[in-house]
C-alpha cells in the first residue's frame, strides 16, 4: 500500500474576479489549480506555497485550509490525499507556462466551462463550501463515487 501525500491551492483576484488557473499536461490532463507532493521534512501548507512559486511565479500567503480529497483505490490500497487551500494574497509575476503546463488568469464566472481535470468540477466546491471538509472518492474497477463528509 502506498500513500501520497499532496496540495491544490487556489488563487483567487477577488479585485478581477478571476482565479489562477493551470492546464496540465501530464499525470492528471486538464485544468486545475497549481499543486503539488509535499516533500519530506515539509507541511503541507508550506509545500503548497513552494508548488504554487514553482509552477506559477507567485508568491503566496495567508493560505486557508478548505479541506481533505481523499483517492483510495480498493484494489491495491494505494491512497492519494490532496490537502486543499485557497489565498487571495499573491505577489511576483506570472509564469506563461511551468513543467506541469500551461498558467494563466480566467473570470470565476467561466472556470466550470473549461476542460478541467476529470473529477475536478466535484472539488472546486471545496475551495467555496465550507461546510464541505472531506471528499472521499473510493474506486476500483467502478467509476469512482463521490461521498462527502461535512466537519
Amino acid at each position: 500500500m502506498d500513500v501520497e501525500l499532496t496540495n491544490m491551492c487556489m488563487i483567487y483576484d477577488r479585485a478581477n474576479d478571476r482565479l489562477l488557473a493551470e492546464r496540465r499536461e501530464k499525470g492528471w490532463p486538464g485544468v486545475c489549480f497549481p499543486g503539488g507532493h509535499v516533500d519530506p521534512g515539509e507541511s503541507f501548507c508550506a509545500s503548497a506555497i513552494r508548488e504554487v512559486w514553482e509552477e506559477t511565479g507567485l508568491t503566496v500567503s495567508n493560505l486557508k485550509f478548505c479541506g481533505i480529497v481523499h483517492w483510495d483505490n480498493l484494489n491495491t490500497g494505494d491512497q492519494y490525499i490532496v490537502y486543499l487551500y485557497r489565498t487571495e494574497t499573491f505577489s511576483g509575476t506570472l509564469l506563461e507556462r511551468s513543467e506541469e503546463g500551461e498558467v494563466f488568469w480566467v473570470d470565476r464566472k467561466d472556470f466550470l466551462d473549461l476542460d478541467l481535470a476529470e473529477n475536478f468540477a466535484e472539488q472546486y466546491q471545496m475551495f467555496w463550501r465550507d461546510e464541505i471538509g472531506e471528499m472521499y472518492i473510493p474506486h476500483g474497477n467502478q467509476i469512482p463515487t463521490f461521498q462527502y463528509k461535512i466537519f
